[in-house]
């Protein structure tokens, strides 16, 4: 039986590729929620009936705006989340409206309501991991962040946990690693490489470039996701990765060969403060438990699917650009 699914955060990178997922796989209705910060963009939701997909702007941590919505919902998938580690070092305060604040408004309204709840979360909640070890997040490991943006997703997460067990929200957690795939902002990694090579800038490596990131197309994320919220088991966190791991130096130099240019035509420039090392994600839960397995095994076609992507619509992404660089400039980025 069609759902209806509240989506918060659902016209940013992650949130936008879910309901493009949602829409496609499902008979499900949607009403996505965003405040529509520069990480919104309405044009990620284009295309539409009006009669699977309803778009609100308004803040998650406004109770008033939330309510109603969660009303309605068969389930809320949350999404919305300020997270990009730059910021978070230049101003936290966002990071806790948004990630702290908003996600107790969105755990209250879904308490009062009894709506089924999804919470959307992060590997760097657990800090890093050494770069030569075999180690890997599992959902045991204990939290350990190292930014603004990674302790306070880890306290929305704690939040949810507590919600669920002291006042019996319906409520499960996923923690992915990095996304990559169309519909992302310019200003994360992988696309500020391509658009500056699409614009004939070389590309830039924090330090030496060998952090870790455990890869995976945003495609996957969202068939993970809905996999969670389908057959998951309240209360409990899955972990989502696809077995990804590349450091920062192996994508720049893979983006360089596939878009036709020298792999070593790239320059360092200083290391940003606290710069985690490797995240690497353990998914045998999701997939032993669940079924639930990725479709982008081969991350370079899933990279070159992705520059192809933003090539074919700079009118997406070029409205962003110049204020993004004019930004990592003046920080000397």
């Amino acid at each position: 039986m069609p759902r209806h699914l509240l989506v918060t955060g659902g016209a940013g990178f992650i949130g936008s590729n879910f309901v493009h997922h949602v829409l496609a796989q499902t008979d499900d209705t949607v009403t996505v929620l965003d405040s529509f910060t520069y990480a919104g963009n309405t044009s990620s939701l284009d295309g539409f009936p009006a009669n699977r997909l309803r778009i609100v702007k308004g803040d998650i941590a406004d109770a008033a705006t939330v309510d109603p919505l969660m009303a309605e919902a068969d389930a809320v998938v949350h999404y919305a989340a300020e997270s990009h580690n730059d910021n978070s070092l230049e101003d936290p305060s966002p990071f806790l409206q948004t990630n702290l604040i908003g996600t107790f408004t969105l755990l209250e309204a879904a308490r009062r309501h009894g709506t089924r709840f999804h919470h959307i979360s992060t590997d760097e909640v657990y800090g890093d991991l050494e770069l030569d070890v075999p180690d890997r997040f599992t959902e045991a490991t204990p939290y350990n962040p190292s930014s603004p943006y990674s302790a306070t997703k880890a306290g929305s997460d704690l939040l949810v946990r507590a919600w669920v067990r002291s006042f019996d929200v319906q409520a499960t957690i996923s923690n992915c690693s990095n996304n990559y795939g169309p519909r992302q902002h310019v200003e994360k990694f992988i696309p500020r490489q391509i658009t500056n090579l699409i614009d004939g800038i070389r590309p830039r490596l924090y330090g030496a470039g060998l952090n870790v990131r455990d890869w995976i197309h945003a495609d996957d994320h969202s068939s993970a996701v809905l996999t969670i919220l389908d057959r998951g088991t309240i209360g409990e966190t899955y972990l989502i990765g696809a077995d990804g791991e590349k450091n920062n130096k192996e994508v720049v130099e893979l983006l360089l060969r596939l878009m036709g240019l020298a792999e070593d035509d790239y320059e360092h420039v200083t290391d940003r403060p606290g710069h985690d090392l490797r995240y690497a994600i353990d998914s045998t839960r999701l997939r032993t438990e669940l079924g639930w397995e990725p479709s982008y095994d081969d991350f370079e076609a899933g990279l070159a699917a992705t520059i192809d992507w933003y090539r074919a619509h700079e009118a997406w992404w070029r409205p962003q650009k110049a204020a993004t660089e004019a930004k990592y400039a003046k920080s000397g980025q």
